[in-house]
């Protein structure tokens, strides 16, 4: 009775706050922490941090590795990797250090404490006898509740892993297990022949009406929410309530709730905000999880946390003094208090994550001191002026800028960068296709759909033949999930699959080629149009097509972004895709820019609005002039075959018809060399022939490493292409054509920043995190993946839905890194004041640089380079 007495209070004494709670935007709040994950059919870049960029990256950094003991800076050994490779220059180093110590206000002498820090810049591990020594722990104890020297807060953290903690009961364990298993059933919409019963309904209510059936869970466990609330907000505010859950620790509860399985997480806050049905999604995912949390601790409750030791924070500190302070026990027993209070602030602030963002930076610095050099170093130039046969425009893509330069070696060409949408923002569906495929950057909506059309009877053959493999592929499907056919499925698929399998691992190269002209001769794909001109489609309240407003407006965008003045016979709008086999991350290696699909669509699209007549002749009345023989083509590079596929070429005036014979001519060669500078960074075992190992890459379904992606990313550079031209920026620079001069109010600048530059932090803060913490915000091993719900994959099956990039993108083996962990840096070839102008007019850019979740640099017209918010003599 006494024990149902104290409960009886402590709800009361929670319940009464709660009475006028708006649940639902602590929710939205708490909502920070995670990042929305799409599903990996569409695989966009995401970065894992977007809702804490209010600040700063070293407080974020703290704050991940007190509450989850996630680490988000790069660990000694990568460090080691990059000083011994000469990434890191020590000089720089130095000075971040003496700057570092030049901004503490600590009552010691300078001498000891430059030695202290320099000493524990090293990265050395402290011996583990200083840190178990009881002679150091007696030290700890007397300054335990010492005056002025503020100890670390301990972080919220879930009942039910706190319990497990203190514990033998695996309640966060199994919390996690059986959360996971509803958080699949819900989600899943391609794999269970059987779906949710009551899924229409929302997630906490198919759950609360299926969770009293549930075999996995005991009689007792069902019965504690026999008579739990109908509603989730309602659901959410009682589990709050018997947790215990003080009103003003709330959101913080719900964040380390988040944080648990940010991947799960992120798939219902991405679902959230695709439907206004789904919008309450998140709601859901929390008061299923803490229903489910307050069922496995319940027994338990109330909980009393055991008293926590704060002497165990100072030890560490005390171990540091006496290992890297140049004292020994004596030495320290014979301080005074303040004498310690002071070190063991200095030990307290200089800590690892402190030490190793120095060393980050460093990083960073010399890679921008690098490349400041190649920028900025004289180089002759020619003085007579070549006419130029054909001009290029790339996805800014970093994996785009080893092909132009050669394209750019091999003759009397130009590229212009940027980004791979070409600003078409549309929905592209594909003949035949009954689904349609957002092909924009996911940070915008589609205004427009382009559909391919072809003439009445060529099409009715080729949907019925698209009928037909649909047909076959859903029959194998069902026959494989029924348990009677699925006995006589291998009887009948055997010899096929069978053959299939042993062509595809003996003869990958020539087996895919055989599969792909079978595919291709019995679909007998009809030549097509595409949709251009405006029809409304009340079904999906997205127009098809454009208006000739929009055609105008579309390619005068895009010829202003580009930076095109003066037209070249030919131009080619390439568009940017991937090829591999077997590799559910296929989609992360087409265009970023275009939500995990192909960019050679829009490319296509944008040439053939450019070639249009009315078009010309509405820019020429705004003295936007092409002449009558420059001819718009497009094309497709294709990343991991180095090659460069055209898609769409018109018929050509005598001269861009000279363009092109031209460049056929030579691609053959700038593919080889491109493709040389590649391979070599890709391990392998050694080769012959040089295309036949870039087509086995591509084709080979065992391989786990098809190309390296956007890896080793550092550089966003918007600039004039002679600003970089004929350098060797090693595949590691996203490059943004722009002309200041033709934007003297700014807006270009604005949108390339909030655009693409969004997306390529995106991009970069993705493979920073997958390199740094891997177990956490990438996807581990790819062999050992599990694909489920048609949503993304796990590690086992029952692991949180991994968000990031498999180890096999970002190292090159177990112990060695390919990608270098660096934050964007950004370089704005423009002057000073437009550089100001930008940062007043985007204070979310400037948030990001203020916080250094990217680095800003700008060149001005003279050539000189400035770091925005950087001593100049760092990288000097």
């Amino acid at each position: 009775m006494k024990t149902a007495s104290v409960s009886q209070k402590l709800i009361l004494k929670y319940e009464q706050p709660m009475k006028n709670l708006k649940i639902d935007q602590l929710v939205q709040a708490a909502s920070r922490v995670i990042a929305p994950l799409w599903p990996i059919s569409t695989f966009a870049a995401r970065n894992p941090w977007m809702g804490l960029e209010g600040q700063t990256f070293e407080q974020v950094a703290h704050w991940l590795n007190n509450l989850r003991g996630v680490d988000i800076l790069p660990n000694k050994a990568m460090f080691s990797t990059a000083k011994n490779k000469g990434e890191i220059d020590e000089t720089i180093l130095e000075k971040k250090l003496l700057q570092w110590l030049h901004a503490q206000s600590i009552d010691i002498q300078w001498e000891i404490a430059e030695a202290f820090c320099r000493n524990a810049l090293t990265l050395d591990d402290i011996p583990t006898q200083l840190l178990s020594s009881s002679k150091v722990k007696k030290f700890a104890k007397k300054l335990n509740n010492l005056k002025g020297y503020d100890q670390k807060p301990q972080p919220i953290q879930p009942l039910s892993q706190l319990l497990e903690q203190h514990s033998n009961e695996k309640t966060a364990h199994l919390l996690d297990h059986h959360f996971i298993k509803w958080c699949k059933l819900y989600l899943d919409e391609t794999e269970a022949t059987w779906r949710l019963p009551k899924r229409e309904k929302g997630f906490y209510c198919a759950w609360r009406q299926l969770i009293q059936h549930d075999p996995a869970l005991r009689r007792t466990e069902r019965q504690l929410l026999k008579d739990w609330p109908q509603e989730a907000e309602d659901a959410l505010k009682k589990a709050l309530i018997e947790l215990h859950i003080p009103y003003s620790e709330i959101q913080d509860y719900l964040e380390a709730h988040f944080l648990s399985l940010p991947g799960w997480a992120g798939m219902m806050l991405w679902r959230s905000q695709q439907s206004l049905e789904e919008q309450s999604l998140l709601l859901d995912f929390l008061a299923v999880r803490l229903s489910m949390e307050w069922m496995f601790v319940k027994p338990h409750l109330p909980f009393s946390m055991p008293r926590t030791d704060k002497s165990t924070q100072i030890v560490p500190l005390i171990a540091a003094w006496l290992y890297w302070g140049d004292l020994d026990v004596r030495a320290w027993s014979q301080l005074s208090i303040h004498e310690q209070k002071a070190r063991l602030t200095l030990a307290e602030r200089f800590n690892d994550i402190t030490r190793r963002k120095l060393w980050l930076e460093a990083w960073e610095q010399t890679h921008a001191a690098h490349l400041r050099e190649l920028i900025t170093k004289k180089r002759s130039h020619s003085t007579v002026a070549e006419t130029v046969h054909a001009q290029f425009v790339f996805c800014i893509d970093v994996r785009s800028e080893p092909f132009r330069r050669e394209l750019e070696k091999a003759g009397p060409f130009e590229t212009y960068g940027m980004a791979g949408f070409f600003g078409l923002e549309i929905e592209t569906s594909e003949l035949g296709s009954e689904h349609s495929h957002c092909s924009l950057p996911v940070i915008l909506k589609p205004k427009q759909k382009v559909k391919e059309t072809a003439a009445k009877s060529e099409f009715e053959v080729y949907q019925q033949n698209c009928n037909t493999v649909y047909s076959l592929n859903s029959t194998f499907k069902k026959m494989k999930q029924n348990p009677l056919a699925s006995l006589v499925l291998p009887e009948i698929s055997g010899p096929w699959l069978g053959l299939q399998m042993i062509a595809r691992s003996f003869a990958p190269c020539k087996a895919a080629s055989i599969f792909r002209r079978l595919r291709k001769a019995w679909l007998r794909k009809p030549s097509v149009k595409l949709s251009l001109d405006f029809k409304y489609h009340s079904e999906t309240d997205i127009p098809v097509g454009f208006t000739e407003k929009e055609k105008v407006n579309y390619v005068r965008q895009a010829l202003r972004t580009m930076g095109i003045t003066q037209f070249a016979p030919l131009i080619v709008i390439c568009g940017h895709g991937s090829h591999n086999t077997n590799n559910p991350y296929a989609s992360s290696l087409d265009c970023g820019a275009c939500g995990g699909a192909s960019s050679g669509f829009n490319a296509q699209v944008l040439a053939e609005l450019c070639n249009l007549p009315k078009v010309r002749k509405a820019l020429k009345s705004e003295g936007i002039v092409i002449p009558e023989d420059t001819i718009f083509t497009a094309a497709e590079h294709i990343t991991t075959l180095d090659q460069l596929n055209w898609l769409h070429v018109p018929e050509l005036s005598t001269t861009a018809q000279q363009a092109l014979d031209h460049i056929n001519s030579v691609l053959p060669n700038v593919s080889h060399a491109a493709s040389r500078e590649r391979l070599i960074k890709l391990p392998h075992l050694g080769f012959k022939d040089l295309q036949s190992e870039v087509r086995r890459f591509a084709e080979d379904w065992s391989e786990v490493r098809p190309e390296w992606g956007l890896a080793r990313n550092a550089s966003f550079i918007i600039g004039s292409r002679q600003l970089t031209k004929e350098l060797n920026l090693d595949g590691r620079a996203f490059l943004h054509s722009y002309d200041w001069k033709q934007d003297q109010d700014g807006n270009l600048l604005g949108s390339i920043i909030s655009g693409p530059g969004t997306v390529a932090q995106w991009i970069n803060l993705q493979y920073y995190a997958s390199t740094v913490a891997p177990h956490y915000y990438g996807s581990g091993n790819k062999a050992t993946q599990t694909v489920t719900s048609g949503l993304g994959v796990m590690q086992g099956n029952a692991s949180d839905l991994l968000a990031g990039l498999p180890w096999q993108s970002v190292m090159l083996s177990d112990q060695e890194m390919y990608h270098a962990p660096l934050r964007l840096l950004v370089i704005i070839q423009a002057p000073r004041e437009h550089v100001e102008r930008l940062l007043k007019q985007a204070p979310h850019f400037h948030q990001k640089v203020k916080n250094g979740w990217l680095h800003l640099a700008f060149i001005d017209p003279q050539g000189r380079w400035e770091d925005w918010g950087l001593p100049t003599e760092l990288i000097k």
